[in-house]
């Protein structure tokens, strides 16, 4: 799927074959939300130029929500870079509430997980980007925390990436990233995945090639290899899926996910929005709903600055990778850090610097790759 990050046959994975593992993956929650594939679209339909302004600028504005995570995250925190770079958190949680429980998003209890995560790193220039994939299943030490409420949480050691999230929300899930990667975060965007499908469908579907059939009951998709347009529906379901391609794991969708990720660049780039006022309304009130931004994106005017950031950078200058990891010898449902890979990774991010292919070369993958092609 990304020549970054392929399967590396050298390296084993727990399954079927392998006698230590313990039974099949636990099936994740299904309320995924779909992620920098939105994050993305924002930043290509807000770009409203003089439409910005009366009633549409008013509108627009009233939809977005903001949280003051700097506020919470107080000054220990990395430099930011002075090098033109800017690094921004695509959050995507699985809240169980109102119009995503109807999506199957599960029981609403209250809670929620940040189910996927991705680094948007914006090059000096804006004329390439590479994002790095979080997964949710990394084992890590979480570090203590403020959330946006000023409730302090105390540090944990060996828990789930996206326990951060659920433990202190957006500004927890910040502080544990930029702990873990050494990099500070300029901006966070967290997605919505009601609005993600139904600004897929506002789009006009999204075309894809499948290599090989992918059923999933659980994410409610079904196709056969060949070429599709997908709706908002079935795009939701193949950022969802898990077990319908590769080993099953949380690795395998974020393939997936990062494959979907190119197919809607391309797509919002060729579907002539800007020429159409009204179909760049509708793409600007659902992309606008779909958010929550940090409180320096939370206006029409900071969002039309990320676009501007963002709208010439296609797929062919995005380099897409997952954070080197292996699993857990102890339990082949979670994945650990590779530190020393890992470590590349980040300072490539620090220093404006494309990441190494090395840096995730023989890493576990999920074995998901090539399934997906925009």
């Amino acid at each position: 799927m990304t020549a970054e990050s392929t399967p590396d046959p050298a390296i084993p994975r727990p399954g079927a074959s392998d006698p230590g593992r313990r039974g099949p993956r636990k099936a994740r929650s299904r309320s995924r939300r779909a992620l920098l594939a939105t994050a993305w679209t924002v930043a290509g339909v807000v770009v409203l130029g003089g439409a910005g302004a009366g009633f549409v600028y008013f509108k627009l504005n009233g939809n977005i929500h903001s949280l003051d995570i700097n506020r919470a995250l107080g000054d220990d925190r990395p430099s930011k870079a002075d090098n033109g770079s800017e690094n921004i958190l695509v959050l995507g949680s699985d809240t169980r509430s109102g119009s995503n429980k109807r999506l199957g998003g599960g029981t609403d209890d209250g809670s929620a997980r940040s189910d996927t995560a991705m680094i948007v790193h914006v090059y000096k220039g804006h004329k390439k980007a590479a994002v790095v994939s979080i997964p949710r299943d990394t084992l890590i030490d979480r570090p203590r925390c403020t959330d946006t409420q000023g409730t302090a949480h105390p540090a944990a050691s060996g828990v789930m990436f996206n326990e951060a999230y659920s433990t202190g929300g957006a500004a927890c899930a910040v502080k544990t990233v930029e702990s873990l990667t050494g990099v500070r975060m300029d901006h966070y965007l967290e997605v919505d995945f009601a609005g993600f499908r139904k600004l897929i469908d506002d789009v006009g579907g999204v075309p894809v090639t499948t290599t090989r059939n992918i059923d999933d009951p659980q994410s409610h998709l079904t196709l056969k290899a060949g070429t599709h347009t997908l709706d908002g529906q079935q795009a939701l379901g193949l950022v969802r899926t898990r077990h319908g391609v590769g080993d099953g794991s949380d690795l395998g969708r974020i393939q997936l996910q990062q494959a979907f990720v190119k197919a809607l660049i391309g797509q919002v780039r060729q579907v002539g929005v800007f020429s159409h006022p009204k179909k760049l309304y509708d793409l600007a009130d659902t992309a606008t709903r779909a958010v929550t931004t940090d409180s320096d994106l939370g206006s029409v005017n900071s969002l039309i600055g990320l676009a501007d950031g963002l709208k010439h950078i296609g797929a062919r200058h995005l380099t897409m990778v997952t954070m080197p990891v292996r699993y857990d010898p102890s339990n082949p449902n979670r994945v650990l850090e590779e530190k020393a890979k890992a470590q590349v990774v980040w300072d490539a991010l620090k220093n404006d610097r494309p990441i190494p292919q090395s840096a995730t070369r023989g890493t576990a993958t999920g074995e998901a790759g090539g399934v997906v092609n925009g």
